[in-house]
């Protein structure tokens, strides 16, 4: 089926994105758009193929939106409410002693870390305690607001920016002065007047005269250039910084009383919220019996803080574009993880982390499956429409009705290859490590040239990274070079936590069975295996050579699942060596 003319200008366009994108990441124009130059000539697959390469080049300018690792937040306590300037009235005392109540303390923000969350895009940029309430005559104190908590994914980093980072938000006094620049300074202590104080109706100017006032107005601002020392003394001393990679639980004690409502853990305090105001009966005095002014609250403290995620993930997936990382990803979920998997560079935008699940036996979920292709997405959606529209699913049975259907036979489902992907295999699961399909690396991506940064941070915390390089391509060693120098430069000493090279696209190699190609696979693989001993061996000690790694090598073709057994085997092995120097 051919597209109609109305797309001309959309595929026009897509073309020269496509191009562009195919010529910076492999130098050359992909066959299936050279085939189709005219406009309005583009089939089912070649127009599904280009809109996923525009969607591609949109996401990689976008900088990943739909994937956040590091996040400026401004946070602000919420504002304390204002006191109240009332006197009491009831029958036969017309005349009675004030009775305003204080303001309700604003709500504090807490920040809490939650397993749920993998991302930070659901956090917003500007973040507001819920204010406190106002004081009400009858000395009835206004609430309290209720504190928000800032629900952020495990391996989130909290830092304070300090006062001379051009991001930080001005806190409450600097927002003031700002806020009364080009005045008079009449006008000024007006206006500081009308943010501070709260008066009875028809007083505000008599109040002021007042020596009384003038005294509380003293000491209130002597009360405020402290709390404003104190703020940046612990600012400047002791900055925030958190690390949060453990979950919080709150064990509820053995001999608490039952009927105790137990409390949900709130997290760290990152930002107070802001006294309430005080009443006039907080201002009487010998001197003055009848306090005609109140104090408004005080505002939130203002912070801005820097999230940074990194990943949690045990082992890392590192590579060139278009090395089969995300195919291998889902060999070895078993198609659980739902990463994009195409034949053009920089599929990937977004890290991407999936849970490997083995049995006692070394099985593991994504291996029970025989005769498993893991295709490229569109074929496989292709695939899925295909049976949809042709009925194949009408008679398909449900969740529910498989799950029943087995409750009701009488021989128990048999342990072995027959045992099916899911809640099934929970029965032999016995070990369990998650793996992350990172973004494609090239050259100069330290200098944070391509993705850069935005993935590189992702991998600083997996315990073991194994690399992965297209053993269809003419010089797969020169891949593993250009890898473990842009680790090393981001970071030195991050190319140390290497343990595996995964060979993969080994299915293209040998042709369909000939002598000659088989031998000439064999003999690249040996090269390979060969750089791998020699230039690629980790070095704990100069003195002792007892304590270098070598690096296993194993040849795997990731779309038909091959040889993955030994891959996850050696994963394993490499996650329990790290979780016994991790306790």
């Amino acid at each position: 089926m051919l597209r109609p003319f109305k797309y001309q200008s959309i595929l026009e366009h897509g073309v020269l994105l496509a191009r562009a994108l195919t010529t910076a990441s492999a130098g050359t124009a992909p066959k299936e758009i050279q085939k189709h130059d005219k406009p309005g000539q583009l089939n089912d697959q070649d127009f599904d193929a280009l809109r996923r390469r525009r969607k591609t080049e949109w996401k990689r300018k976008q900088g990943g939106q739909s994937f956040l690792d590091n996040l400026i937040v401004n946070i602000r306590g919420g504002t304390g409410g204002d006191g109240c300037a009332a006197f009491h009235r009831e029958k036969f005392k017309p005349f009675g002693p004030p009775s305003g109540g204080n303001g309700g303390r604003g709500g504090d923000v807490y920040i809490l870390p939650t397993p749920h969350l993998t991302t930070l895009s659901t956090i917003p940029k500007r973040i507001r305690g819920e204010p406190g309430g106002n004081g009400q005559g009858t000395w009835q104190n206004g609430r309290n607001g209720s504190p928000l908590i800032i629900r952020v994914p495990l391996g989130t980093v909290v830092r304070e920016l300090p006062r001379d980072d051009p991001r930080r938000a001005k806190d409450e006094w600097e927002a003031e002065e700002e806020s009364m620049e080009g005045l008079t300074p009449s006008e000024k202590r007006d206006k500081m007047r009308d943010n501070r104080w709260v008066h009875y109706p028809r007083y505000s100017e008599a109040n002021v005269q007042r020596d009384t006032f003038k005294d509380a107005e003293a000491a209130l601002y002597k009360q405020e250039r402290e709390r404003r020392l104190a703020r940046r003394k612990r600012a400047l001393q002791e900055p925030i910084y958190l690390d949060l990679d453990k979950e919080e639980n709150i064990e509820r004690a053995i001999d608490a009383p039952l009927g105790i409502k137990q409390h949900e853990p709130t997290g760290h305090l990152i930002a107070s919220g802001g006294l309430g105001g005080l009443g006039n009966p907080h201002f009487t005095s010998p001197l003055n019996r009848s306090p005609k002014f109140a104090t408004r609250g005080h505002e939130g403290e203002r912070i801005t803080l820097s999230l940074e995620l990194k990943l949690l993930a045990d082992v890392g997936l590192v590579g060139m574009p278009n090395a089969g990382k995300s195919t291998l990803l889902r060999a070895l979920t078993g198609g659980r993880a739902k990463s994009e998997v195409a034949g053009y560079a920089f599929t990937t935008l977004n890290p991407v982390v999936g849970v490997v699940r083995v049995a006692d036996d070394g099985k593991f979920e994504g291996g029970i499956s025989e005769n498993l292709v893991h295709d490229e997405t569109w074929v496989e959606e292709k695939h899925e429409r295909e049976k949809m529209e042709s009925g194949e699913y009408a008679q398909a049975l449900t969740r529910n009705q498989i799950v029943n259907k087995e409750n009701l036979e009488e021989t128990p489902r048999p342990l072995d290859g027959s045992l099916r992907a899911g809640h099934h295999f929970d029965l032999v699961e016995t070990f369990r490590f998650t793996i992350a399909d990172n973004p494609g690396l090239i050259s100069r991506a330290s200098e944070n040239v391509g993705l850069g940064h935005s993935f590189l941070r992702s991998m600083e915390r997996s315990l073991a990274l194994v690399y992965v390089v297209d053993f269809s391509g003419p010089a797969p060693w020169d891949e593993l070079h250009v890898l473990r120098e842009e680790l090393e430069k981001y970071q030195p000493g991050m190319s140390t936590k290497a343990r595996m090279v995964i060979a993969n696209k080994a299915d293209l190699l040998g042709g369909n069975g000939d002598p000659a190609q088989v031998e000439e696979a064999k003999s690249k693989l040996r090269r390979l295996e060969k750089y791998v001993q020699t230039e690629m061996v980790i070095h704990h000690s100069n003195t002792d050579a007892s304590s270098d790694i070598f690096l296993d090598v194993v040849a795997t073709s990731a779309k038909f699942s091959q040889n993955l057994p030994k891959v996850v085997s050696l994963m394993r092995t490499y996650v329990e060596r790290a979780r016994e120097h991790l306790v």
